[in-house]
């Protein structure tokens, strides 16, 4: 799988946290998924169109990062 990083600047909470990896989960079953709260990073090993579509489904904008 790929490993991809994401700035999801509007993730400021635990309650978002906890979101995001909920949708990450549902829509890539089995995906190692690391949240760093305070960096406002997300690495997700899995298909990063989905990763995206997922995050956007639960209204955040993640942004791939560089």
């Amino acid at each position: 799988m790929t490993e991809t990083t994401f700035t999801v600047p509007d993730m400021t909470c635990g309650h978002c946290e906890k979101t995001i990896r909920n949708a990450l989960s549902e829509a890539l079953p089995g995906a190692e998924v690391s949240i760093d709260l305070s960096s406002h990073k997300v690495v997700v090993d899995g298909d990063a169109e989905t990763a995206m579509a997922a995050m956007q489904e639960v209204g955040y904008t993640p942004e791939r990062a560089a």
